[in-house]
C-alpha cells in the first residue's frame, strides 16, 4: 500500500490547479489529516501511478501543464485546417479556458482540385478538432483558453525565412494546394516531435496513453502530407522549410526535409529508426519564428497560455 505522502505528491503533480488538486485529494481518500487511502482501484485505472511521485521530484512541468501546451498546437492546427476546409475555425464552445483568450486573423476555403488532397484536409482538420475536444475535456476547468493566433501574416514570415518568397511579397497558404500542402508541412513535422519529446515527462499512465495515439495521428498525418508534397515534386521548397526551422530551434542539424542526403525522405529518422525529439521550448522557437529566448511571436503573437510558454535562446 502507498502512503499519504505518496499519494500527496502524485496528485501535487498530476492536477493542474487548486480545484482540480483538491477533487483528485478527495478521490483518493487523503483530503482531511488522518484520512486513509480510499478505492485502491485508483492505481490500476491508471488515475495514479509510480512514475508520478519519481517524475515529481525532479521539478518537472506538471501532467496538465504539458497538456495544456498540447492544446496550444492543437488550436493552432485546428484553427488552420478548418479554415481550409470549410471557410471558418473553432466555435465559441471550444476555446474559453485559462488564461487570456484572443481572435485569430487570417485563413480562408481552399479551392481544393484533387479528390486526395481535399480528403487529407478534411480528415485532418476533424482530427485536429477532435483533439481539441480531447484536450479540453481532459483537463476539464484547467484547459486554457485559445490563444491570439495570427495565420497570414506567420506564413508569411515562415516563407521569408525559408527564402520561398522575397522580402516584401506575401505568401497565401490557402491559395492553392501546393501552398497549402507546404503550408501543412510546417506544422505537421514539428507536431510529431513535439509529442515525442513530451512523453518522457508525462507522469501519468493514462494520459501518456492518449498523448501516444495523439502522436501517432499526427505521424500519420506527417507522413501524408510528405508524400503527396514527393509525388508533386515539392522537395525543393520543402527541404527550405525543413532548414528554416533547424535555423530557429537550435545548433543541431536534425529537421530532414522530403530529400535528405539525395534521397527521397518520406520518414525522418535518425540511423535506428527512430524519430526525434523537440522540448517544448524548441517547438516555442518554431511557431515563435525566432532563434532567440520569447514568451511571443510568429503563430502567437501574444504567446502561448500556460504554465510552459517560452522558447530558448539558441
Amino acid at each position: 500500500m502507498f502512503d499519504k505522502l505518496f499519494i500527496r505528491n502524485a496528485i501535487e503533480r498530476s492536477a493542474e490547479n487548486n480545484v482540480d488538486r483538491r477533487k483528485f485529494l478527495r478521490v483518493a481518500g487523503v483530503a482531511g489529516a488522518g484520512a486513509g487511502l480510499a478505492g485502491g482501484g485508483l492505481l490500476a485505472s491508471g488515475v495514479l501511478n509510480p512514475d508520478t511521485a519519481e517524475a515529481a521530484a525532479t521539478g518537472g512541468p506538471s501532467d496538465g501543464a504539458i497538456l495544456n501546451f498540447a492544446l496550444n498546437l492543437e488550436y493552432l492546427e485546428a484553427e488552420f485546417y478548418l479554415r481550409a476546409v470549410r471557410g471558418y475555425g473553432l466555435s465559441g464552445a471550444d476555446v474559453h479556458g485559462k488564461g487570456k483568450p484572443g481572435g485569430v486573423r487570417g485563413g480562408r476555403k481552399v479551392k481544393f482540385q484533387s479528390k486526395v488532397v481535399r480528403a487529407y484536409a478534411q480528415e485532418i482538420a476533424a482530427d485536429e478538432l477532435a483533439h481539441v475536444k480531447f484536450l479540453r475535456k481532459a483537463l476539464g476547468k484547467a484547459a486554457v483558453a485559445r490563444p491570439s493566433i495570427d495565420i497570414d501574416a506567420a506564413f508569411t514570415a515562415a516563407a521569408t525565412a525559408a527564402k520561398l518568397i522575397k522580402p516584401g511579397q506575401k505568401f497565401d497558404a490557402y491559395a492553392n494546394e501546393n501552398n497549402f500542402l507546404l503550408a501543412a508541412y510546417v506544422f505537421e513535422d514539428v507536431g510529431v516531435t513535439a509529442y515525442k519529446g513530451a512523453a518522457p515527462l508525462i507522469s501519468n499512465k493514462t494520459y501518456l496513453e492518449a498523448a501516444a495515439g495523439i502522436l501517432a495521428v499526427e505521424a500519420y498525418h506527417a507522413a501524408n502530407i510528405r508524400t503527396t508534397l514527393v509525388s508533386r515534386g515539392l522537395e525543393t521548397p520543402s527541404v527550405a522549410i525543413s532548414n528554416a526551422r533547424d535555423s530557429l530551434d537550435g545548433k543541431s542539424d536534425v529537421d530532414q526535409g522530403t530529400s535528405y542526403r539525395g534521397r527521397t525522405n518520406i520518414v525522418p529518422t535518425d540511423a535506428n529508426g527512430i524519430a526525434f525529439s523537440r522540448g517544448a521550448d524548441q517547438v516555442l522557437n518554431v511557431v515563435y519564428l525566432t532563434p532567440k529566448k520569447a514568451t511571443k511571436g510568429g503563430f502567437f503573437p501574444h504567446g502561448v497560455n500556460g504554465a510552459i510558454n517560452t522558447s530558448r535562446a539558441n
